[in-house]
């Protein structure tokens, strides 16, 4: 199959570790002039609202991932091989975030004095602050039931959408589901490859989905880079998995992974399952600093795809020190706060709900 044109230009091939999101919609652009922002309504192809201020200077390259890492062992956690386990003892925090505006669109172009981070409830000083593009992992979750049927094609003409729209040297694997799940492509960066094994699919039996979503976490215990992402395809709830949802929960809460949903979901679900999936795919997404985007329109599912690909690669890593240094294995909450330029319209930050603090 010939791959598309203008869709996989070449990137910052930067070894920065974040997980982030970003949407992409055509609005207007936000940029600064003589140290004050102004706001003007313009065409821009990607449609981000953008906050352009004076060029910041030159900044120093970090992994990030959203657990307590040290800045000593930055090089090593970025180049780390599959399957190497990595030991958290130091206390630098990375704190991946996404802004959007009411429009749910992406806001670009912030400055580290635009955010202020909360741990357990209190203020913290920033260390580090970036906007880089970087390779991720990610697993896709797709619905292979049979209440997919009808919607079947659109659901993989967006999955490819999605994985055509992408950073070039990201790597996929993607786990089908029905009775039960299965991967059915191993990690790979060829687009054609996952294409045309998708093609051989056909929907039917139930939905496993809980089931799909822990392997899909497991799955991602192997991959190549320490970024990364699932990305969740289904129109329905769960009505045949052996996990729980408490099971489920625990697992998305102990991984560094960020999870984003498609939900293809009946208006009039018949079955509790139906009713309580958006539910659940909710919750899990926004646990991770994700978020689950519900299909109306059978027809956006192309456009929604894309948007959760542009958000992959649009986000800020925000890295503090805790003024607490507890190494308990406990929880700890995490909060950032926006302090938006002026003129702006109230914007919501996503970001995960906290992390485990690392055990002595």
């Amino acid at each position: 199959m010939q791959k598309k044109s203008g869709r996989r230009g070449s990137w910052n091939k930067g070894r920065h570790a974040v997980l982030g999101l970003a949407v992409i919609l055509v609005g207007a652009g936000f940029w600064s002039t003589a140290g004050s922002v102004v706001c003007r309504a313009q065409e821009n192809p990607l449609g981000t609202v953008h906050t352009q201020p004076p060029p910041p200077p030159p900044k120093t390259p970090e992994d990030t991932k959203p657990v307590i890492e040290g800045a000593d062992n930055a090089a090593k956690l970025a180049t780390s091989r599959r399957d190497a386990r990595i030991r958290v003892d130091v206390n630098l925090v990375l704190v991946p975030a996404t802004v959007t505006d009411p429009m749910n669109r992406l806001v670009t172009g912030l400055e580290k004095e635009n955010f202020e981070v909360y741990d357990n409830n209190i203020g913290q000083i920033i260390k580090s602050f970036s906007t880089e593009d970087a390779p991720v992992t990610i697993g896709v979750i797709f619905d292979l039931s049979g209440s997919m049927n009808s919607k079947f094609m659109r659901a993989r003409k967006a999955l490819s959408e999605f994985l055509r729209t992408s950073n070039p040297l990201d790597e996929f694997f993607v786990v089908g589901f029905n009775d039960r799940p299965a991967v059915i492509v191993d990690y790979t960066s060829d687009v054609d490859d996952v294409e045309a094994r998708m093609v051989m699919l056909k929907p039917e039996n139930r939905t496993a989905l809980i089931d799909a979503i822990y392997l899909g976490v497991d799955k991602l215990k192997q991959a190549k880079y320490e970024r990364k992402a699932l990305l969740i395809i289904s129109d329905g709830g769960d009505n045949r998995s052996r996990y729980t949802e408490g099971e489920l929960r625990r697992i998305v809460r102990e991984s560094d992974v960020q999870i984003y949903s498609i939900g293809i979901f009946d208006q009039y679900a018949p079955t509790t399952e139906e009713q309580l999936g958006p539910v659940l795919l909710t919750e899990i997404c926004d646990m991770t600093g994700g978020r689950m985007f519900r299909v109306l329109d059978l027809n956006d599912l192309g456009d929604i795809a894309s948007r959760i690909s542009a958000e992959l690669r649009n986000e800020y890593v925000i890295g503090y020190r805790p003024s607490e240094v507890k190494q308990d294995g406990n929880w700890r909450k995490l909060k950032i706060r926006l302090v938006p330029p002026p003129g702006l319209p109230t914007l919501t930050v996503h970001n995960r709900q906290g992390y485990y603090a690392p055990s002595q």
